[in-house]
């Protein structure tokens, strides 16, 4: 058996430590804060040692070395090594209260003085946050991206989990609806607005269901346009899913968004899911309904 490997990357703040412990409670043997110069060694110590199941965080405090990364990781797989990327992300605004609130330093922040004024510190915290952006973006494009930034510790290590329960040797699709009054996940690859559509919010008995309740399902498989917008993202995904896998994508995430993300987008992402699950791997995500 090869070894399997997880990298996780991601924002300062963003949950890695909640991710690596998702991870060790799945039985990986993790290791947090890794210098990339130690990869491949530390990957060939595993192989020797017969692990079967590492994961590794690094973080921009490797900030230099980080670009070694990416062909580090093909060389690895060129070797049989199986990799999942997790980058773990959320939005500034997240960012900078999560900092905030713990009151830590973020990682690329120049010493603060006490004469600081609270604007002052936050406009400093924003440019770190930024740059980090910056020097991580070449691991994010090569990573399956979480969005950490509405969900609790709990629910995060559930994602995670789930994530490495799908089989490595093929693209998940996963797909999460969602609100756009809460703002767009980052973590979408694909985003699709159905705020047109009929809303059953409008309709007295509908109002509190979800649309993974039948009356919803019903209500909204009746409407011409709603099934015209289902067979355009059925259309759409028919037609890229397969280069996409060819194209060695591990996960690709569809994020359909309504206005309150409690009717509309989640009968389309049940729909949906229910449909590819016969070819593809599918997880399923309803992100205001889990926030409840």
């Amino acid at each position: 058996m090869s070894l399997d490997l997880v990298l996780i990357t991601g924002m300062s703040g963003s949950g890695k430590s909640v991710a690596l412990r998702a991870l060790e409670d799945a039985g990986f043997y993790c290791v947090d804060n890794l210098p990339p110069e130690l990869l491949l060694s530390f990957v060939a110590l595993e192989q020797a040692n017969k692990g079967k199941h590492v994961a590794i965080a690094m973080d921009v405090r490797s900030a230099t070395s980080l670009p070694q990364v990416p062909a580090q990781l093909r060389e690895l797989r060129a070797q049989g090594v199986q990799i999942r990327s997790l980058f773990l992300d959320s939005t500034t605004d997240t960012l900078v209260r999560r900092f905030s609130e713990t009151r830590r330093r973020h990682p690329l922040s120049r010493q603060q003085t006490g004469d600081q004024d609270p604007l002052q510190r936050e406009h400093a915290l924003v440019d770190a946050i930024e740059l980090e952006r910056e020097l991580l973006a070449d691991l994010r494009e090569q990573a399956h991206v979480i969005d950490s930034s509405t969900i609790r510790p709990a629910q995060l290590q559930a994602q995670v989990k789930a994530l490495l329960s799908a089989p490595t040797n093929q693209l998940t699709l996963v797909f999460e609806s969602f609100a756009f009054k809460r703002g767009i996940p980052v973590d979408a690859d694909y985003v699709f607005d159905v705020r047109m559509l009929p809303n059953p919010h409008y309709e007295p008995a509908l109002r509190d269901l979800t649309g993974m309740d039948a009356p919803v399902a019903d209500y909204l498989h009746g409407q011409e346009s709603v099934e015209n917008m289902y067979r355009c993202i059925e259309g759409f995904l028919q037609t890229w899913l397969d280069p996409l896998a060819r194209d060695h994508r591990s996960y690709v995430t569809v994020a359909i968004g309504c206005t309150g993300g409690q009717h509309r987008s989640v009968y389309l992402v049940e729909r949906l899911a229910a449909a590819f699950g016969s070819r593809w791997t599918t997880l399923k995500r309803h992100r205001e309904m889990e926030r409840a």
